[in-house]
């Protein structure tokens, strides 16, 4: 389905909305007054390829650090307020790209006005983020619990606060938990609004269930053509949520860089030791940034013909295995030297 065109913003040196690509987004997990580690942090997850971070920002004190940690990474970064505008105030002074704020938690309408007139000044886009653990409490009685009429409802509020600063930079995400919920509320907020849409499964939970829960409400709405930026909520390294989103992207057709990975689940016609090959193939891709789909398969029978929509790729046989282009096969390898020949077919194309 083809992507929904909201307004179109910047962060920094990234575009969020109109046509600009799906960016991915991580937060870093280090004590932000901590500058260093942070910094080194910053950079892992730039290599993994975050387009744009942020940090919390509890105090002051990591509000001043925002000033050197700017200067020490090369992406975007988005500061985290709760509560205390002057928070936001001093971030932005501090060189951050954008806020995340919710406008209804820090203060009176004046100071959401400070805080949107400083940011409109200075190019400042600002993200409202609503979560269904934190909803307004006229908000929650008038619909008994956290709803996607509710999480909805709460946003566009936010949004109206903003609007009656005559600020319109806004991106706007609403988290939950519980996927069909989260879906269900972008959905909705995605046919009230043109805002650019910030999507995630809040506390997904560990690497293994947050990557299913992320994936499928993610992946659900990226297909729908609803989102514009995405970030994965994992409890561990925050690298981890960088590979787990692009490749969402890539099974959503929404990024065409880097290595599509594919291999088959093995069957008993499969002679070879095809899950750790097909374990080492996929970790000595992991760096490699091809434009092409490699496939290994575990038989030789039909593997060529099934993955014949790869770039390239292996079909295993009983102490030997197949390359194969495209499905037809090139050449005939030992299985001690399927993954070396297969590399430097790959390095050559």
């Amino acid at each position: 389905m083809k992507r929904k065109e909201t307004r179109k913003i910047k962060v920094g040196n990234i575009f969020l909305g109109g046509d600009a690509p799906i960016s991915v987004q991580s937060m870093t997990n280090t004590d932000t007054r901590d500058v260093a580690a942070t910094i080194n942090q910053i950079k892992d997850l730039e290599k993994a390829g975050c387009d744009i971070i942020r940090c919390a920002v509890p105090d002051l004190r990591a509000a001043e650090a925002i000033k050197d940690i700017v200067k020490g990474i090369s992406i975007p970064l988005v500061a985290d307020i709760h509560f205390d505008y002057n928070l936001a105030l001093e971030s932005m002074k501090n060189g951050v790209s954008a806020l995340r704020i919710n406008p209804g938690n820090i203060g009176s309408k004046e100071r959401v006005k400070i805080v949107a007139n400083y940011a409109k000044d200075r190019g400042i886009p600002i993200r409202i983020g609503v979560n269904s653990g934190s909803l307004e409490k006229d908000i929650l009685n008038k619909y008994g619990s956290p709803t996607s009429e509710a999480l909805c409802e709460s946003a566009l509020r936010h949004v109206e606060i903003l609007n009656e600063c005559d600020f319109n930079d806004i991106v706007i995400s609403i988290k939950s938990s519980n996927v069909n919920k989260m879906i269900e509320s972008y959905r909705l907020v995605s046919s009230k609004c043109n805002y650019p849409l910030h999507l995630g499964v809040t506390e997904a939970g560990t690497i293994w269930r947050g990557t299913i829960k992320s994936s499928i409400g993610i992946g659900t709405l990226l297909s729908e053509g609803i989102g514009d930026t995405i970030r994965v909520s994992l409890t561990g390294d925050p690298t981890d949520e960088v590979k787990v989103g692009k490749e969402i992207l890539k099974a959503t057709g929404n990024l065409k860089e880097g290595i599509e990975f594919i291999s088959c689940p093995t069957c008993g016609r499969t002679q070879i030791n095809l899950i750790k090959i097909a374990k080492e193939v996929e970790d000595k891709l992991a760096d490699v940034n091809k434009n092409i789909k490699v496939a290994v398969m575990g038989c030789v029978v039909n593997g060529p013909g099934e993955a014949k929509e790869a770039d390239i790729g292996i079909a295993g046989g009983n102490g030997e295995g197949l390359i194969f282009k495209k499905g037809i096969i090139v050449k005939k390898v030992k299985e001690e030297n399927l993954v070396q020949e297969l590399l430097k077919e790959i390095e050559n194309m």
